[in-house]
């Protein structure tokens, strides 16, 4: 059975609980670049993710409720952040099933190699790059090294099969790579 777990700011998550503005402001301050940086990884529009974090706080402050204290306060702030990036995602930009995209796979035994360790290259570059993958692979590729989803939890999230998961996390990767390469030269 999980415990509870005392978020440093549980004073003010209290009065949010209490619908104290106030306090609210105080959360929306402390958490909101956090939460726009969560969503504009993964929709890479800025007024859009700006518009998905506001409403994501919104939701949160109606359903404040809900978060029984399991896990920070933050991370469950960046669920619903990610959960409503992707909602917007998909009524906007249906993102391509692996079936549909016409790809073979990749070799499941071929094991993935860590592409950081052989990258030495500029975070604005390594940034850029990220913003011109496409959909399917950013997405995939944001939720597990930025914002720390493993491959399990990002099949839920965006309810795809886990080899699935793997495979685009796998092939963004190399796109990613090629596109830093390409830049270089």
């Amino acid at each position: 059975m999980e415990t509870a777990v005392k978020d440093i700011h549980n004073d003010l998550i209290e009065a949010c609980r209490l619908n104290d503005r106030d306090a609210q402001v105080r959360i929306y301050e402390l958490y909101y670049k956090a939460m726009y940086n969560a969503s504009f990884r993964i929709v890479n529009d800025v007024a859009e993710a700006e518009d998905i974090m506001q409403e994501s706080f919104l939701e949160a402050f109606q359903k404040i409720g809900s978060y029984r204290g399991e896990g920070s306060f933050g991370a469950w702030m960046k669920k619903i952040v990610t959960n409503n990036s992707i909602n917007f995602l998909r009524k906007n930009r249906p993102l391509t099933s692996l079936e549909e995209s016409e790809i073979d796979p990749a070799d499941p035994g071929q094991e993935e190699q860590e592409y950081s360790e052989n990258l030495f290259c500029r975070l604005e570059e390594i940034k850029a790059a990220i913003n011109k993958l496409p959909d399917r692979y950013r997405i995939i590729l944001s939720l597990h090294l930025l914002e720390g989803y493993d491959h399990h939890e990002i099949s839920e999230i965006l309810n795809i099969g886990y080899g699935n998961v793997r495979t685009k996390y796998s092939r963004a990767k190399q796109k990613l790579m090629e596109i830093v390469m390409n830049s270089r030269n």
